[in-house]
This record gives structure tokens, sequence and C-alpha cells, in this order.
């Protein structure tokens, strides 16, 4: 049987192998194929990588089965970080451009699972177009596919690597030292060969990628993950760069901040000319002010990576950026989000001379949560999420006055000092929150109350 609950908004995901298994990924693979060539030509090139995961060579071969009955060619990469994976899909191999992408990753979901992200002609198949596909996977779980891992083996490593030393020849050399974590995932399939060609003084740990994680969880976006790099700080080390299992994600510190995506984003907004930045509806509202009053334009929209590709692509943005880490940058590079790229972009705010530390402090004060979860099923999220749209509508007499509720993603109730967010996780079983306000209090205040009606939705369910 194959679980519904696999296909999700922007993205594939599930345990190996009781929910993604030769059966359900074969199907995948076909049913992936003959989307990509009913979008783009009968003979449609689909390169295909994976990350570091102990079941993920396998996963490819189930997936190749479904990809060349469908009539597809098939181009492997092996093992490579998801932003090389995005990358490839610019390149040309042997005249042969790539119509459609898929990356094998579980992300920064624990060792048991895996999973899969794709795109068809530079855009993201997802929400819609995932459903549909899983629909017919459903109606046609009995189809037999027989196995054949026919592929092209591909070098998208080196290209990458090559374009990665050009881009960013200005930083050959430069001071001062860092750190970098990989966290035993697939960063450092590049990442080191890139940091040694330009002749950058660092030390790496984790780097060896090891599909069972074994010093911490592949999840950088959590400071409990970051205690090495934390103490390695307390040295003669600068900075440090963190990354998830598939690097699209990347935590920056340094030594006296741990620098979320939104704080990120005004960094790099501060050296562009009016630019255009989609932030999630995570982000600080000390982001979009300062983009705004500076002459940007700043845009807050949903969470998730295939929602803002699509809304770089809309706006033509010159980039985008989740607090979790995920910077997708439009200008100077393609629009997908690549915590390596992202690596040598921050280095360049150093080397051309920002103190981020002193930057970061002349930022307006708010008192914010970090991502706080509320665990629940994958069955009852987004029902619950019915519910409390439903109970702010008539919220306890007690309740902190509402000024506004955006529900572009969830729901990001604005009080009068601040802001509170509830969405369900589109990667996980649980709601996700985050509270801001200028006043402390006020922000453990927005917290406490929204909590309440999280609970009294759970009792209603």
């Amino acid at each position: 049987m194959i679980k519904k609950t696999i296909f999700r908004e922007y993205d594939i995901r599930g345990i190996v192998p009781s929910e993604l298994n030769e059966q359900s990924i074969k199907l995948l693979g076909y049913h992936f194929g003959l989307e990509a060539i009913k979008q783009t030509s009968a003979n449609a090139s689909v390169v295909v990588g994976y990350d570091a995961r102990i079941h993920s060579p396998e996963l490819f071969g189930y997936l190749a089965s479904g990809l060349n009955l469908a009539g597809c060619k098939v181009l492997g990469m092996g093992m490579v970080a998801t932003g090389v994976n995005y990358f490839a899909t610019f390149q040309e191999f042997d005249g042969v451009k790539p119509d459609a992408s898929i990356m094998i990753t579980g992300s920064h979901n624990p060792s048991e699972y895996n999973g899969f992200k794709m795109t068809i002609d530079h855009k993201p198949f997802f929400a819609d177009d995932i459903y549909s596909m899983g629909d017919d996977i459903i109606a046609n779980s009995s189809m037999q596919i027989k196995d054949d891992e026919t592929h092209t083996a591909i070098d998208v490593k080196s290209l990458y690597i090559d374009w990665m030393v050009k881009e960013f020849a200005h930083l050959k050399g430069m001071k001062p030292r860092f750190m970098i974590d990989c966290g035993n995932g697939v960063a450092d399939t590049v990442l080191t060969e890139i940091l040694d060609k330009l002749d950058l003084d660092y030390d790496g740990l984790f780097c060896e990628p090891d599909g069972t994680f074994p010093n911490h969880h592949p999840d950088p976006s959590e400071e409990k993950n970051l205690v090495d790099l934390m103490k390695a700080l307390e040295g003669d080390y600068e900075y440090g760069f963190a990354y998830d299992g598939d690097a699209d994600r990347i935590a920056f510190l340094t030594k006296n901040n741990n620098v979320k995506g939104d704080i990120m984003a005004i960094l790099f907004a501060s050296t562009m000319d009016k630019p255009t930045v989609i932030g999630e509806v995570k982000c600080t509202q000390v982001m979009y002010d300062i983009i705004n009053a500076s002459g940007g334009k700043a845009i807050m929209y949903k969470t998730g990576h295939s929602n803002l590709k699509v809304k770089i692509r809309e706006t033509n943005a010159h980039f985008a950026t989740e607090v979790s880490g995920h910077i997708f940058f439009n200008d100077r590079y393609f629009g997908f989000d690549d915590a390596v790229y992202a690596t040598f972009r921050l280095l360049e705010l150093v080397h051309n001379g920002m103190d981020i530390d002193e930057e970061i402090s002349k930022l307006p004060k708010t008192y914010s949560t970090e991502e706080i979860k509320v665990y629940t099923t994958e069955e009852e999220k987004f029902p619950l999420m019915d519910k409390i749209k439903e109970l702010l509508k008539t919220p306890a007499y007690d309740f902190p006055t509402i000024k506004d509720i955006i529900d572009v993603d969830g729901v990001r109730v604005i009080f009068e000092d601040g802001w509170g967010l509830v969405r369900a996780s589109n990667t996980t079983p649980v709601l996700v929150t985050r509270f801001e306000s200028t006043d402390e209090s006020k922000s453990k205040l927005y917290e406490e109350k929204l909590n309440e009606l999280i609970l009294q939705a759970q009792k209603s369910l």
C-alpha cells in the first residue's frame, strides 16, 4: 500500500522501506518521466543525484527503472549536494541539455527518511503537480516495472567546482580563519576542494559523508546541532558555517551571533541597489521594514523551497530567504537554494570589509523565539490549522488585540507590538510557531496565548 502522506507540498518524503520502497519509487520514476516528456520533449533527459543516506544508491536504481520505462534519458551524477543537482540543469553534457532533475534526499530529516526534490524545465515540480501524480501512482499501484538501471554517468562536480572558483577568484587567499561543519552530509563532495583552490584558511568538522549521521543530526537550524562548531569559535576561528544533510541549508556563526536567514538577508540587501527580496512568513519584521525603508522591496510569501523559487521567477527578485538558512540567489546565480554558494557570498561580505557583528548590533532590538515545534500527526496537522483559524475569529476575552492576520501560509497574527506565527510544516508532522515583539514580556504573552489557542484546537479535534 502506498501512503498518500508521502506526497507533500514541495517534495516527496517518507521512511525507507515502509513508505519509500521498490514499488513506490519505480512508479514515481515512471509517472514523473511521463510528465517530463509531456512538458518538454519526447526523449526528455533527467539528471539524478543522491545524498549520503545509506539507501540512496538503491533508491536511484528503482527511480532509474521507472524513468527508463517512461522513455526518458537518465543522467546519473552519483552523490552530490542538492545545489550541484540544480546546477546541472543549467549545463550541457555531450550536447544534451537536461530537461528535468530529481534529487534523492531526506534533507534534514533523520537517517531513516529519504525523499525526492524535482524540477522540470528549471521550474519546481510541487504542490498540485505532486498531489496529482500521487493520485496516479496510487491508482496504478499494482503496475509492475522491471529493473533497468541504465543511465549515462555525468561529471557535474568538476563543472561546479570550476565555476565557483572562477566566480569567487577575488577571495583567493583571504583571511580570516573559519570552521566548516558538514554534519556528515554531502557538502564536502565539493566544498573543501573549492576552499583549497581559493587558498582559504579553514578547518573542517565531520566532512566525511555518512548517511547514519554519527556525530549530530543534520539540521543546522537547531542550536543543539551546532555545539561543536560553537566550541570551535571559542578559539582562533572567526566564523563558522554548518550545513544540512543535502547542503541546501546553511547556518552562519560569528563569535557573537548565530545569524539566521532573515538577518543574512538584511546584510546581503545592504550591498545591493534597491533589491527585491522574498521572505517567508517566519522572517523578522525588522527585515521587511529595513529593506522597504532603504528603497528596496521586501515581499512576504509562503515557506518552502518550491514556493520561493516560483515567487523569484514571478517577481525577478534578487534573492529569497528562509529563517532556517535556505538562501536563493537570483543575482549572479540561478535562483535556487545552495548553501555552498551562500558560503562564498557570506565570505564576500567579510572580504569587502563588512563587520558582521557590528552591522547586527545596529539593528532594532526585538525579542524573538526560535522555531518552536508543536508535535502532532500528518493526518491532523492541517485540520488543526483550520480549527486555529476558526478560533481566531472569536478569541478569548483576554487574548491580545489582533491588528491583522496574514494567512499566506498558516496564520501570522499581527498584534500591537509584534506578531505570532502558527503554520503546519510540509515536511514533518508538526506545527511550527514563532513569536516576536519589541517588548520581551509581550513576546512571551503572545506565545502563551497562541499556545492556549493551539491546545484548545487540539482538544476539539
